[in-house]
């Protein structure tokens, strides 16, 4: 038994397909399945049922792949701390990060993060939040980029900055005649909004004063360059935040596919969300997951409420120059 060999059952479970789990490996599928038909036939039971259609592990095999994971988990963190006693900034950074923010915030951080640190290698998964919580637990990444709040059972949390939320409109909604958008405006306004699981969409709810919807009728988009498009057809109107605005100032009119949208921001107080780094408790690269948060804050965009450490926010203009912004809670 070796730890390629548990590398590989992991990979498996995870992907429930010998080709896929294959490719993800970087061996043949015929090796793949090889070394882990040795390794059922050496533990004397099977971690997997075989269908034409489907792989899936036993009873037996649930337990002894968790494990497995906690065995590589494990040697990760030999290796790492050992890295770590040579240079703190050298080495793989598993990154999760939403998909609503993700787009906006890391084309500021990545050219930085390759002068400031040329030996760190990012790797990065786009995901929903309670997808990426559950791959930092089982240690598959080794941070998050996550919208506040989370369940922090087990994990270290960073907060960064505060991003408020701007409201996007047709062109010719009569909203778009205003300057600033209070709450009461958005009363029987066509929502358009993140289909389930994006923590956006409740938010965008809860800004909005409404109740989850129901029935067919609720229209459900998967990414925000959905939503953009689909007001600028003139379908309704969305809540964005800010870095997906890139409103560099609050209000505006910006091009979306052949048509006009409008961007204007909420009158004081602000609605806004919090977004945060989160790392397993005990990770042995805190230091490098630390500084990974400086350097978000360093370069954090004009428009967003940086937060220190004592939690006293402190506005970003993308140069780490204070600048006011007015913020909820």
């Amino acid at each position: 038994m070796t730890l390629q060999d548990l590398r590989y059952v992991v990979t498996l479970a995870e992907t429930r397909n010998f080709a896929r789990a294959a490719e993800a490996c970087y061996v043949s599928q015929p090796t793949l399945s090889t070394q882990i038909k040795k390794l059922e036939d050496e533990l004397g039971l099977a971690l997997f049922e075989r269908t034409n259609k489907r792989v899936m592990p036993t009873p037996a095999g649930f337990e002894l792949i968790a494990q497995a994971r906690v065995v590589l988990e494990e040697a990760g963190k030999f290796h790492q701390m050992a890295q770590q006693a040579l240079d703190p900034m050298a080495g793989p950074l598993r990154l999760g990060v939403i998909p609503t923010l993700g787009p906006y915030l890391l084309p500021h951080l990545v050219p930085r993060l390759r002068t400031d640190y040329p030996r760190l290698s990012l790797y990065l998964r786009e995901d929903l939040t309670a997808n990426l919580i559950e791959r930092l637990r089982t240690g598959l990444l080794d941070a998050i980029l996550v919208a506040l709040p989370i369940q922090t059972d087990g994990l270290q949390l960073i907060e960064l900055f505060r991003e408020p939320f701007v409201m996007a409109l047709p062109k010719d909604s009569p909203l778009a005649g205003k300057s600033e958008v209070v709450e009461t405006d958005l009363v029987g306004v066509p929502l358009l909004l993140l289909e389930d699981g994006h923590c956006l969409r409740d938010q965008a709810l809860a800004v909005c004063g409404l109740p989850q919807p129901r029935g067919a009728e609720d229209f459900r988009a998967s990414s925000l360059e959905t939503l953009r498009q689909m007001v600028a057809a003139g379908v309704g109107c969305t809540l964005l935040p800010a870095l997906a605005a890139d409103t560099a100032g609050g209000v505006g009119t910006e091009f979306a596919g052949t048509g006009l949208i409008e961007l204007r921001s909420f009158a004081a107080p602000v609605p806004c969300r919090a977004i945060g780094l989160a790392a397993r408790r005990g990770f042995p690269r805190m230091e490098m997951v630390r500084a990974f948060a400086e350097l978000i804050k360093r370069c954090a965009p004009h428009g967003v409420e940086l937060i220190a450490s004592s939690g006293t926010p402190a506005a970003a203009s993308g140069d780490g120059k204070p600048d006011d912004l007015p913020s909820r809670g």
